[in-house]
């Protein structure tokens, strides 16, 4: 996300966010990221630096770490990579802003992400998918993975830059310990999967649907005139959703960040007092 997805330097400004936001709920952050061919949690300053000026870095998913390890890279994660480095250092508590799903209009173009969800018991704070998605196809591809997602102070799937989509969840919870019953419940029951848990953007960024809509159904349309394929798709679906937006999809990126960070901060605080507790 930070060496992916955002601009510079927009993309630092998150990183100072979203670590700050979980040392305020109590929590220590600590960024995913391939480092030399080592998988690392946790940047220095200098490293952190080179990743949010992209200096030689890749894009590293989970099927590409072997790979990136292999090969002494400097790769930035996807969220599947992520929660593999994360799972495998013992950390219960994963933030980021959406995660990947179902592509419109390529119904076997699917992100790597769900089936990396399916498989690590982690709890996962995220706004949703990313609205360039197909959200309907991504949600009833979670339910069939045996994902369980839970709206936090919400019934509905947020559509990441939007807070409502019209997509009905059967779980919610409305503070950090239910949430951390809800995992703790999930890994007393030894079940594998991730728990999702979906959160709206601020209010006061989020933006209308139709508008994203609209922008989303233009950035679609340049992408197949211009013969955008393959990985280059989301990069360039959401330059073209920030341009026809003006600028604000970036601020609703920036702050649903913050916001998820808040929480998952305070989930893994409750988390730890729930296993402290007799």
């Amino acid at each position: 996300m930070l060496a992916q997805g955002l601009p510079s330097p927009a993309n630092g400004e998150a990183a100072e966010r979203m670590v700050r936001a979980v040392e305020r709920s109590g929590a220590c952050a600590a960024i995913t990221a391939v480092v030399a061919g080592r998988c690392t949690l946790g940047l220095e300053p200098a490293e952190l630096e080179r990743f949010l000026l992209r200096d030689g870095i890749v894009k590293v998913a989970a099927r590409d770490l072997a790979v990136a390890c292999a090969q002494g890279a400097f790769g930035a994660t996807t969220v599947s990579a992520s929660l593999c480095i994360a799972a495998e250092l013992g950390i219960q508590v994963f933030s980021t802003g959406g995660i990947g799903g179902v592509h419109r209009d390529a119904p076997y173009d699917e992100s790597g992400d769900l089936a990396e969800l399916a498989r690590t018991p982690m709890v996962v704070v995220c706004a949703g998918a990313k609205s360039i998605l197909d959200l309907p196809a991504t949600l009833e591809r979670l339910e069939t993975l045996g994902v369980t997602v839970v709206g936090y102070r919400t019934d509905e799937l947020p559509g990441f830059f939007t807070r409502t989509t019209g997509l009905r969840l059967n779980a919610r919870a409305d503070t950090a310990d239910d949430i951390a019953a809800i995992h703790l419940a999930s890994r007393a029951l030894k079940r594998p999967q991730a728990t999702l848990v979906v959160q709206a953007p601020p209010a006061d960024v989020a933006l209308p649907p139709d508008l994203v809509d609209e922008a989303v159904a233009d950035a679609l349309h340049d992408a197949r005139r211009r013969g955008v394929r393959g990985a280059a798709v989301t990069p360039h679906l959401l330059a073209a959703v920030e341009r026809a937006t003006g600028g604000r999809s970036l601020l609703a990126n920036l702050g649903l960040l913050e916001e998820n960070a808040m929480l998952a901060g305070a989930v893994a605080v409750a988390i730890m007092r729930s296993k402290a507790s007799p």
